[in-house]
């Protein structure tokens, strides 16, 4: 049997260099906004043959100075591609910088017959309205997590256990969160959905555990704690880890197919998604026992 608790300051160091790197990438990567939370401008070029997407990227922000998101899309009927560019700020773009962009283009891609096709300006209050409205559903997720937690664990610190499992949700959604900062993604809405997916998984990997304490607790009413917990652990064990691992190998295929075709929006979702699925599973089974049993024992104390 894994003694969980036992080994928990190995877990807790473990999070807590995942925290370090991530909040050190925030200072040497910066937290770059996507087009939908900022605002910017959309170009859409018409071209033929191949298309480098990491080139285009690079002239276009080498001319124009600002952060460029680069897609390259097919019309499923008509087999058209078109290259798109997701220009952020809080502007859009003059006549002039377009003319330079798309001659610049040309240049870089004399033989692709690049013709800008459509402009579109998003508004800056769009994006925040759409921020806020994600950032509002998230929290209201978690609310209502520690009280359905409060009310279906009374018997194991109902209140204690719903604090501890969004504690662990929030260490879940740190990770997803830093995955982006460190790899240079910028925030969109993939982010959004891939955190209300991930606290979907861990708080329900954590009420499985859950449940299997509730249920063994009558039989290890005499002995520690800390055992009832590593034994329903242990139990639960097998089920978690598979859940995770059919999850993620179907992420990961979601990602080679993305990768093979170039589906930058399924690129920047499935990434984070598999490396929040793995912190789900990690953080429910190492994080969220020792942690109840901590605060069990600190109240047990503190009543004696």
């Amino acid at each position: 049997m894994i003694k969980f608790y036992a080994n928990r300051k190995i877990f807790f160091t473990i999070s807590l260099v995942i925290m370090l790197a991530g909040i050190i990438s925030i200072f040497v990567n910066g937290v770059n906004l996507s087009i939908q939370f900022k605002g910017g401008a959309i170009l859409k070029y018409s071209f033929e043959g191949e298309m480098d997407a990491i080139k285009a990227e690079s002239v276009s922000t080498k001319v124009l100075n600002r952060n460029t998101e680069v897609q390259i899309t097919e019309d499923l009927v008509t087999e058209n591609k078109k290259l798109v560019l997701n220009l952020s700020g809080n502007a859009g773009l003059e006549a002039s910088e377009q003319d330079e962009l798309e001659q610049a283009l040309k240049k870089e891609f004399p033989d692709s017959n690049i013709k800008l096709a459509e402009s579109n300006v998003v508004e800056p209050f769009i994006g925040k309205r759409f921020l806020t409205n994600g950032m509002i559903a998230i929290g209201l997720t978690s609310l209502f997590i520690i009280l359905y937690v409060r009310f279906r664990f009374q018997k194991i610190s109902g209140l204690s256990a719903g604090v501890i499992g969004l504690i662990a949700m929030l260490h879940d959604v740190l990770v997803v969160f830093f995955v982006f900062t460190i790899l240079k993604m910028p925030i969109n809405d993939s982010f959004i959905a891939v955190t209300l997916t991930i606290i979907g998984y861990s708080i329900n990997d954590t009420i499985v555990i859950y449940d299997r304490i509730r249920e063994n607790q009558p039989y290890y009413a005499k002995k520690p704690f800390e055992e009832l917990v590593d034994v329903s652990i242990n139990q639960s064990l097998s089920r978690s880890i598979n859940t995770s691992a059919t999850t993620a190998i179907s992420i990961l295929i979601v990602f080679i197919l993305a990768y093979i075709y170039n589906i930058e929006s399924i690129k920047t979702f499935s990434i984070p998604m598999l490396v929040g699925v793995i912190s789900g599973c990690y953080s429910t089974v190492c994080l969220a026992g020792p942690m109840l049993v901590m605060w069990h024992n600190k109240n047990l104390n503190s009543t004696i």
